[in-house]
């Protein structure tokens, strides 16, 4: 199995969440498609898959595995990019 990679933003997005008031549970090392991370807030828990909004839009884009991963989940997955997005995610929970 290949090394998991993380992206830059990963821990300014964990800081923000958990800022927030959010618990975070690391999932990245999993692999399969799997998100980088699980939060949980009132109750609620979402798997997110963390982008780096800073990088061009073709890095960005879900691989093939991710891609299956979220096609097949059945219940909340999210994506983010930034402490914006991070925060109105939050906001609409």
């Amino acid at each position: 199995m290949r090394r998991a990679k993380v992206d830059s933003n990963q821990p300014e997005i964990v800081k923000a969440f958990r800022r927030l008031g959010c618990s975070v549970v690391h999932l990245h090392m999993v692999g399969h498609g799997c998100p980088d991370i699980a939060i949980g807030k009132n109750n609620i828990t979402v798997l997110v898959e963390i982008k780096d909004g800073k990088k061009q839009q073709s890095a960005r884009k879900l691989t093939a595995d991710e891609l299956e991963f979220h096609e097949e989940w059945k219940g909340r997955i999210a994506i983010v990019e930034s402490i914006e997005d991070v925060e109105w995610m939050i906001n609409n929970l």
